[in-house]
């Protein structure tokens, strides 16, 4: 986690699930609100998923790479009658998604703790 998202996560006494996906995995708003758009609409291609967040191809493209990048999204490709293939887009279960959250800020802490414990003042 970047420092600065760090600051403005911690600054935040109530934060929503959807800031903390972004702040906890250095994602953008926009690729947070992907995921949560793929819970309700399981099985999106990225044409329909476009459509639903009013966003171009080549960007929902991005952010649901990024996003399978770090656990969230899982791709299946489902063959065509008509020949070819399409991906469809999967959000992994809110469950599964708090479990990785929640391991990345214990990893987060585990090394401020240690960061904490190394301080020497005469180091310093």
């Amino acid at each position: 986690m970047a420092e600065a998202e760090i600051e403005d996560l911690v600054g935040d006494v109530s934060p929503s699930f959807e800031h903390v996906l972004s702040c906890v995995f250095g994602v953008r708003d926009h690729e947070s609100r992907t995921y949560l758009t793929l819970i309700e609409y399981r099985g999106s291609t990225v044409a329909e998923l476009a459509d639903v967040l009013d966003r171009d191809r080549s960007n929902v493209n991005r952010s649901l790479s990024t996003l399978r990048e770090k656990g969230l999204v899982e791709r299946r490709r489902r063959l065509l009658d008509s020949g070819g293939y399409v991906y469809q887009y999967t959000a992994v279960p809110v469950p599964e998604a708090k479990r990785l959250l929640h391991d990345a800020l214990d990893e987060w802490v585990a090394g401020v703790h240690e960061s904490i414990d190394a301080f020497d003042p005469d180091e310093a």
